[in-house]
């Protein structure tokens, strides 16, 4: 499937920061940089030369994302472990790949939904 015939639920949150994947939680450790984040699934960008990714593979990730609802600290976040499934990969051609990953069980949260609401109460208190 490609990326951008792949439908999307909700508005993403874009928010770069590491992420540690691998196909269980004791192999967690390949190294991707996240591109965005929903409560069902996130995209990352990894290098993919020794790695071949494929869709419908199973992953897991590790990863953080800012806590929201407290008052503002860029260094707050919250661990995150989810398995998924690739739903995309497409290659850059340099040794790079952006891989889009379901998760089996979502996020609790809407990220992006959260940190609108979270910059919102911020503003209003100023």
């Amino acid at each position: 499937m490609d990326k951008d015939t792949f439908q999307r639920g909700e508005e993403r949150l874009r928010y770069q920061w590491p992420i540690w994947f691998g196909e269980d939680v004791t192999q967690a450790g390949f190294f991707g940089l996240m591109v965005d984040l929903s409560s069902g699934g996130l995209a990352f960008t990894c290098t993919c030369d020794k790695q071949c990714f494929r869709e419908g593979q199973q992953l897991t990730v590790r990863f953080e994302m800012p806590r929201f609802g407290r008052p503002y600290n860029p260094d707050d976040a919250v661990g995150v472990i989810r398995t998924g499934r690739v739903r995309y990969v497409t290659s850059s051609g340099t040794g790079t790949c952006r891989l889009g990953l379901q998760f089996d069980t979502p996020l609790s949260l809407k990220p992006a939904e959260e940190a609108k609401l979270t910059t919102a109460c911020r503003n209003a208190r100023r």
